[in-house]
């Protein structure tokens, strides 16, 4: 199939998917796509079983397989859906709460990362399930990160406190690339031969990953800044600021930069200070509309592919029950990775009520997790931590999605 076959399947069946959602579902956009992309999907796979001779599971499994999910989500689509989320954060209510923001985007996922994977690696170990300590670690490490993608997406549906909402969000768009970067340690660790990988050479990774990317973010955010600043049209900064987030994000993968977070600064950067000074109301008004548009197609295809995805996920009994064991572990590396942090911060510190269940419920999973366990090089662990990855990101979204407004309204006084 050519790329264009590709992009009107897929566009087709969002569409499709989307009208059934809005005409009998009527649940959240996204959720609603991805919870019948899982019924289609389930249903194929039903219908492999039944039919002997059916290779209708086989058949889209094959176009799965055109598609190429990492690639299509940490090379495509993911610098779009970063710059866009990013452009409408309240860069000064963020920076208020800079400390716990940083601190969970570090520390919380380092905490996460650590008790995941070990907690996950013990449990197996007493159920005969063989899964090395390091492989359990890339497991946490690619699962720790909330997804911003699905945590923005939520807040369009929730009234939340703004103080609770910039920590959320802040954490979810900076935390994303700080565990990218711990990811790709401790896959190189895993991968590679005994003593390949030094500590000096993890802390040359790390800077040039989290840091390099910042600064390329930053330099960009400035060079789309200045050319806006200079002119008043429209549609021209609205293809600057496309071109920023392609030849910027090109320019991270080549250089081994971090994409993500170099999609997050130049897009609070453009989305607060050139916002204030450098566009008049209608380009403000314009380039807004259009990145939201952006957002709303891409995020559309991304939960469709993810309820697609099932069909390449093993149901062997061993990893079924690995993927159920692998909810509760995850939940209790996001309460340490939180909870800890955030007791340490509340002595000189004052959160709102109920802000360290609602960022721990809040921490929802999805596309970016998915994309990296698919990442993976072809060994036996692989399908274990695919099965697990895509269990997470099922019942986060689904159940931690969907229950977030009750929880919200229930434990923060201020939300009616």
């Amino acid at each position: 199939m050519s790329v264009f076959d590709i992009a009107a399947m897929l566009i087709g069946l969002a569409a499709l998917f989307g009208f059934l959602n809005h005409r009998y579902l009527k649940l959240p956009h996204t959720i609603g796509l991805m919870l019948i992309a899982l019924v289609a999907s389930s249903g194929v796979i039903l219908t492999d079983s039944i039919i002997p001779g059916s290779e209708m599971g086989s058949n889209i499994s094959n176009f799965l397989a055109q598609v190429d999910f990492h690639e299509t989500v940490m090379h495509g689509m993911l610098s779009f859906l970063l710059f866009a989320g990013a452009l409408h954060v309240d860069f000064i209510a963020m920076a208020d709460r800079k400390w716990p923001i940083l601190i969970l985007a570090t520390v919380g996922i380092l905490t996460s990362t650590f008790v995941i994977g070990t907690v996950l690696w013990f449990v197996l170990g007493l159920l005969g399930l063989s899964l090395p300590w390091i492989w359990a670690l890339v497991f946490g490490a690619l699962i720790s990160p909330t997804d911003p993608v699905a945590v923005l997406g939520i807040f369009k549906t929730i009234n939340v406190p703004p103080a609770l909402e910039a920590k959320l969000a802040g954490e979810s768009l900076f935390n994303d690339g700080v565990g990218v970067v711990v990811f790709t340690i401790l896959l190189s660790i895993a991968a590679g031969a005994p003593g390949q990988v030094v500590p000096g050479d993890v802390m040359i990774v790390f800077l040039q990953e989290a840091v390099g990317g910042a600064l390329l973010g930053l330099a960009a955010g400035y060079i789309g800044y200045r050319a806006m600043h200079v002119i008043d049209e429209y549609v021209l900064e609205i293809l600057i600021s496309l071109a920023l987030v392609m030849v910027t994000y090109a320019i991270a993968m080549k250089t081994h930069m971090s994409g993500p977070i170099a999609m997050v600064v130049a897009g609070l950067f453009i989305g607060n200070q050139g916002v204030q000074f450098a566009m008049s109301e209608t380009t403000r008004e314009h380039l807004f509309h259009f990145w939201e548009l952006m957002d709303e197609i891409l995020n559309s295809v991304l939960f469709l592919l993810i309820g697609l995805e099932v069909l390449v996920v093993s149901f062997s009994i061993d990893y079924i029950v690995a993927a159920t064991l692998a909810i509760p572990i995850v939940l209790l590396g996001r309460s340490l990775g939180v909870g800890i942090p955030m007791s340490v911060l509340s002595v000189r510190m004052t959160f709102t009520q109920g802000a360290i269940p609602v960022l721990i419920w809040g921490g929802l999973r999805g596309g970016i997790a998915v994309a990296l366990a698919l990442s993976l090089p072809e060994n036996e662990f692989k399908p274990l931590i695919l099965t697990a990855t895509y269990a997470v990101v099922i019942f986060s979204i689904m159940v931690q999605g969907m229950s977030m407004k009750a929880l919200v309204k229930r434990i923060v006084p201020s939300v009616l």
